[in-house]
């Protein structure tokens, strides 16, 4: 070795040593990215809360290995890692909503909307986009969409590859805009132009109406008909609001309407419950330990009338909550279809670009330990719905709605033996 090659190494050592005394150390070769930072938050959040802690049968530190060799040069690429990563969990309601998405979806809860109004899910079974629900009186509505309906395509782009946020997103857009849904409908093709406009999100619909009785018609049986089509943050004083109004207009007997609606905020759901119910549990919780959780009765009901609850295969999630709460509690009769099966509860969670991540922490049971995921609550009293418009619900052209009628107002449930 040359003095002056040794010279220059010994000039480096010190310099290095200077360097790290002033606080100052070489680039780890391990550091994160700023992209693989923001994969990495998702995958701890996922490791920290997913209520399957198998992960769905699989080891989820090699998951985030593998998904650490994708190239992340990019957000889009962290994106679509990160969509393949949660995929694997093959839990659609687990998923990343990028900050326009997570935006909409709080606007959403929050009660305010512009699209097309149409509540959407992925079918458990074949995994295509499925309509719950339009929302009553909604553009979709108006144009004609239907619960259990197949939206194949949006302006043309097939929905197979689409996630649900995906779907609502290419849905929604400004007042005025046109946007076409094929629709497949049994056998049939189907194509929809639908105009977006603002969505009316109050979420409650209630009248009081006079009904004879058979026992006594010089007395007609008042009832409280109360539609509730989704649980967001105006649901619970709204309906607390409508309820108290019935009850001050003499209403003794109700009908509580959750068909075709999809579900919204948990909170929601166990506030209005309580509504109805002086004490007993309305909903357990079993997070990954198995540990469970329940929200109970607060003794602060607003009426002990009698009561009758339609459903459908639209009436889903925090639906099914309130009525497995008030089923399984003895306070009403549930009348109509078999609900649709959603018995996992979400978790939303801020993450650090902007977006959010939807986890699926929990899932319910009905007090009666009654676990409704994929299942759904078989009614007390079976009614088909006949094909029927926006402006037929809950009329005498409703065969549901007629079949509450007739069970209030026989003796015994207007004397309150429900």
């Amino acid at each position: 070795m040359s003095k002056h090659t040794s010279w220059t190494g010994r000039l480096v050592a010190v310099l290095l040593a200077v360097l790290i005394v002033l606080g100052w150390s070489a680039p780890q070769a391990n550091a994160l990215t700023e992209e693989q930072k923001l994969l990495a938050e998702v995958w701890r959040l996922v490791d920290r809360a997913y209520v399957d802690d198998t992960f769905n049968q699989q080891n989820w530190w090699l998951v985030r290995q593998k998904a650490f060799k994708q190239p992340l040069s990019d957000r889009e690429q962290t994106y679509t890692a990160i969509q393949k990563m949660l995929a694997s969990l093959d839990d659609p309601f687990t998923r990343l909503l990028k900050p326009v998405q997570y935006r909409s979806l709080q606007t959403n809860t929050s009660g305010e909307l512009t699209g097309v109004g149409l509540q959407i899910a992925s079918d458990p079974e074949t995994g295509k986009l499925r309509v719950i629900a339009p929302v009553a009186g909604s553009p979709a509505d108006r144009a004609g969409i239907k619960p259990a309906d197949t939206i194949v395509s949006i302006d043309g782009t097939s929905t197979e590859a689409l996630s649900l946020d995906d779907a609502a997103g290419r849905m929604r857009g400004k007042i005025g805009s046109e946007v076409m849904l094929t629709i497949q409908r049994e056998e049939a093709l189907l194509d929809f132009k639908v105009v977006r406009d603002r969505i009316e999100l109050n979420p409650v619909y209630a009248d009081l109406r006079l009904q004879s009785t058979p026992a006594n018609t010089d007395e007609p049986a008042k009832i409280g008909y109360i539609r509730l089509s989704q649980f967001n943050a105006n649901a619970t004083a709204e309906f607390a609001h409508a309820l108290t109004r019935l009850e001050t207009q003499g209403a003794n007997a109700y009908i509580l309407d959750l068909r075709n609606n999809p579900g919204g905020l948990l909170q929601a759901g166990v506030e209005i419950a309580r509504l109805w119910l002086d004490k007993g549990t309305i909903v357990y919780t079993v997070n990954r330990q198995g540990i469970q959780g329940s929200f109970d009765a607060t003794e602060k009901a607003l009426t002990h009338d009698p009561l009758v609850v339609l459903v459908n295969q639209g009436t889903a999630s925090a639906s099914e909550i309130l009525a497995g709460a008030l089923k399984d509690n003895g306070r009403a009769t549930i009348l109509g279809e078999k609900t649709f099966g959603k018995g996992l509860i979400q978790s939303l969670f801020d993450l650090s670009d902007g977006s959010g991540l939807a986890v699926t922490v929990a899932k319910y049971e009905t007090p009666g330990h009654i676990d409704i995921n994929k299942q759904g609550i078989q009614p007390d009293v079976t009614v088909p719905l006949d094909p029927i418009t926006g402006a037929q619900v809950g009329t005498p052209a409703d065969r549901q709605y007629q079949a509450a009628v007739e069970l209030l107002t026989t003796h015994s449930m207007v004397a309150g033996a429900v």
